[in-house]
């Protein structure tokens, strides 16, 4: 049975331990090799650094349209195994559920895409474009040994039309429908260091030009503004698309977020209801700097002459650099210089494609009643260095999940798992996209 094969395979990648640092995805990559060679593949495998393995697998198709890439990153975020209810790396079937750090973001989809490539040898399908499998390394951390790394130093080995990875296509029950967000964009990324200066001295004679406080009223400005509203059009057709499968005062609430005069108002409704829920909302409409790092002195009673603290800075699609910083400029003050440390832009894909109307097609093929809608994620994914090559990505990682089953708050969390009724579906689903997309 194909979902028992796939449950097999993703206990086995999730007790190969690849969390990142160090990574090891060197033995994630060797257990993919020797999955695919035993139905008759040939993979490369590339290391960019010791341990740190990147997998390559293509099936070959007649070559009369420009290929397709699955692809998916092995490493895992870590975590703290004395609040998990089964080991994090032990691949534990249990109450209908495979446990594990890295489940979902992202072994389960990196498990549906080998299963695709299984059942494309198997059926020998005879398909237009190649389709290629490229398993990587380092995508929680800094980018730089996996797919980053591909794509600077073996684009020809991955370079293709389309794309597909994680996020969306997961279903979520609203107002007794399931919903099915496809990512269709996702949000840049703006890193900031910030840097206040003062005058040093002993920690015994307080006074006014003290760097740490500088930086702390800073710091404390930034995390409670709320950077100006922004109405995107996927954005707006997400939201219109969900609230029409909801009643009530949430309806309301859900098109009040898309008029300048509501909006304010419907976030409060919905923060106050449902504050996990509305989280995600509000970056979807807004710019964002979170506070994540902080870093001043080396003595408890020495003021120090620096402080430094790291934002995390989001852009939505229609922004850049300058324009996300003149945002962010009038928060940090006369006081405060900073430095970017790492940029990429946001993404944006067009939906009036073929992709994603086989998307759509097979998720309605196998739950009649799903709505498809477009989606931004909030974060950023390998697809930024894809779209270094010109691959068109989506985020599509189908999983049909039952009402109240738990999925965004298990991500980089604790008892991450994945039902194994969702995964036997998401591989049935990626499967035949993948297959009718590209005969």
């Amino acid at each position: 049975m194909l979902r028992d094969e796939a449950v097999r395979h993703l206990q086995n990648l999730v007790r190969i331990n690849t969390t990142n640092p160090p990574g090891n995805e060197t033995a994630a990559a060797q257990y993919l090799d020797g999955a695919l060679r035993a139905e008759g593949y040939t993979p490369l495998m590339l290391e960019s650094a010791p341990g740190r393995g990147d997998l390559i697998a293509r099936f070959r198709g007649d070559g009369s349209l420009p290929p397709l890439l699955l692809f998916g990153h092995t490493d895992v975020v870590p975590a703290e195994p004395e609040h998990w209810t089964h080991p994090p790396f032990g691949g534990e079937l249990a109450d209908g559920f495979v446990w594990g750090r890295g489940v979902l973001d992202m072994k389960a989809m990196v498990t549906m895409e080998l299963m695709t490539m299984l059942l494309l040898a198997r059926h020998q399908a005879r398909l237009k474009r190649d389709v290629i499998f490229a398993a990587t390394a380092d995508e929680e951390y800094e980018g730089k040994y996996g797919l980053g790394w591909l794509v600077r130093e073996h684009p020809d080995l991955i370079r293709a039309e389309w794309g597909l990875s994680e996020f969306g296509g997961y279903s979520m029950t609203v107002g007794g429908r399931r919903i099915y967000p496809c990512q269709t964009a996702e949000k840049g990324v703006c890193w900031l260091k910030l840097i206040a200066r003062g005058k040093p001295g002993h920690g015994a004679v307080p006074h006014d030009d003290n760097a740490v406080s500088k930086l702390t009223r800073t710091v404390d400005r930034v995390a409670h503004t709320r950077l100006p509203l922004h109405i995107t059009p996927v954005a707006s057709r997400y939201i219109r698309g969900v609230a029409r499968a909801m009643g009530g005062w949430q309806r309301i609430a859900l098109l009040g977020l898309l008029s300048p005069i509501t909006h304010d108002w419907a976030l409060r409704q919905l923060e106050t209801r449902h504050q996990e829920q509305a989280r995600p909302l509000a970056a979807l409409f807004h710019n964002t700097a979170t506070p994540t790092q902080l870093t001043a002195g080396n003595a408890p009673n020495v003021i120090p002459s620096t402080a430094e603290a790291i934002l995390d800075g989001r852009l939505l699609p229609g922004f850049n650099r300058d324009s996300f910083l003149a945002e962010l400029r009038p928060l940090l003050g006369p006081e405060i210089a900073f430095e970017v440390i790492e940029y990429g832009g946001p993404l944006e894909m067009p939906i009036d494609t073929p992709l994603f109307e086989a998307m759509t097609a097979g998720l309605r093929r196998h739950d009649p009643d799903a709505v498809v809608l477009p989606c931004m994620l909030a974060g950023a994914t390998d697809a930024k260095f894809a779209a270094k090559l010109g691959i068109k990505s989506y985020g599509f990682s189908p999983l049909k999940l039952e009402p109240g089953e738990p999925f965004g708050e298990l991500i980089h969390g604790h008892d991450e798992r994945v039902s194994v009724n969702a995964l036997g579906f998401g591989v049935q689903v990626l499967y035949e996209v993948v297959r009718d997309f590209c005969q």
